[in-house]
């Protein structure tokens, strides 16, 4: 049942903008009407109405450890008790960029902000200072937040400057961000042929999971360090989702491939807002108040957002084998779905991440991906939800599996996929 979930999203489309306050959440894509959480606790959440399910998306990936992880909520605890935010320097700032430093060798110097959104916007403003360049390469199918200059599409023109994805968004936000097609090196000589003294930087999602987790190819991420270089152009990996999951290194140690900058989101929060974007020094000691490149924040480096990336950054740190452990969860359950579905659909997995694209076809770039078919997909994901499985409400997003999820709870999951594919 879900009768005060069905009540509350009547209420909230009322005062909030199609009830919800991030698009995904609208369960649009699924036709269902989305749940409404009341709590959560390890790898169970609980919705309004009481129904308790077994949960893959973990606030879309900070929730490595599960939900209300003790020594998370403890240290938050703490931490709020001392006061919410100061607009000042703490301690905790100081500590978490040195820890992210020792995790993330290229992450030299970092500095923190709120969100994913706003590290890559950074990010890309810093990049743009330090080359006195102007254009970027991004890759049809990563999302990098909901900045102007990256609500791009490619259209037809796939290897031309693209337009506007958003009302509101100005032509001339978007006319220096280029659109490549991931896993295709072509699409990137060709831009850099084009524009040889006019790219600041290529920024991609080291796996791309916001068109469902795609894996980049062998060699493709070593490529991408190589031209940058020759063309002196800045490699930034946005590791919103990444970093921190696939290992404890992200996917810079994952697949052994170094960037200039990085950027962090999720994880990095330990479930609360905090974005992180860093790099090598003499590209950050370009950011004021030392350097010309502005960027300022009063909530930046939140006390209590700190308190609980750190909190999880440690105990990852102290505990390396969890990423063992999750990926052998992951892979059961890929494999679970591959058995019973006799290859009517594609599953593809990195680390904790797994995308089932309801295609039968291999899905390595955007456009296999949306090939795939999003009414099947509908039905899978309803018929999850009505078995206590909750997974993310579109074919386009990642499961994330953690390491509060049992072997019970992934031997429960793994007949209901059975029994649903």
């Amino acid at each position: 049942m879900d009768t005060i979930s069905k009540e509350l999203f009547e209420a909230a489309k009322q005062h909030i903008p199609g009830g919800v306050n991030s698009p995904v959440r609208a369960f649009r894509a699924v036709g269902r009407t989305p749940r409404f959480i009341a709590s959560a606790h390890g790898s169970r959440i609980t919705d309004a109405d009481g129904n308790e399910m077994i949960d893959y998306v973990c606030s879309w990936g900070p929730g490595i450890l599960g939900h209300a992880h003790p020594g998370v909520i403890e240290k938050v605890t703490e931490a709020c008790k001392d006061g919410l935010t100061f607009g000042a320097p703490t301690r905790r700032e100081v500590e978490l960029a040195k820890l992210i430093a020792e995790l993330m060798p290229s992450m030299e110097m970092s500095r923190l902000v709120n969100s994913g959104t706003e590290a890559v916007m950074s990010a890309i403003r810093l990049a743009r200072g330090y080359t006195g360049r102007d254009k970027i390469i991004k890759f049809k199918g990563c999302y990098h937040g909901h900045s102007d200059g990256l609500l791009v599409k490619a259209g037809s023109g796939a290897l031309t400057s693209s337009i506007p994805d958003s009302a509101g968004v100005p032509a001339d936000y978007t006319r220096n961000t280029l659109v490549a097609l991931y896993n295709d090196k072509a699409s990137v000589e060709e831009l850099f042929s084009a524009n040889p003294d006019r790219i600041a930087a290529v920024i991609v999602e080291p796996v791309a999971a916001n068109m469902g987790v795609v894996l980049p190819a062998p060699g493709f991420l070593s490529f991408l360090r190589d031209i940058t270089v020759k063309y002196g152009a800045l490699l930034i990996f946005d590791e919103v989702i990444t970093g921190f999951r696939l290992s404890l290194g992200g996917a810079q140690e994952y697949y052994h491939v170094t960037p200039d900058l990085t950027t962090l989101g999720k994880i990095a929060g330990g479930g609360m807002p905090i974005g992180v974007y860093g790099g090598r020094r003499e590209i950050m000691e370009l950011v004021s108040p030392i350097g010309p490149v502005y960027q300022a924040g009063t909530l930046s480096g939140n006390p209590v957002a700190t308190a609980a990336g750190l909190q999880t950054l440690r105990i990852l740190k102290e505990d390396p084998g969890i990423y063992q452990r999750i990926e052998k969860k992951t892979e059961r359950l890929a494999d679970a779905v591959r058995e019973a579905a006799e290859g009517r659909v594609c599953v593809n997995q990195a680390g904790s991440l797994l995308s089932v694209f309801f295609s039968e076809a291999g899905v390595t770039d955007y456009e296999s991906a949306t090939a795939s078919d999003t009414d099947r997909y509908a039905a899978y994901f309803g018929s999850l939800l009505d078995r206590g499985i909750y997974v993310a409400p579109s074919q386009f997003e990642a499961m994330f599996v953690s390491d509060a999820h049992t072997d019970a709870d992934i031997e429960f999951t793994c007949q209901v996929i059975k029994e649903v594919l």
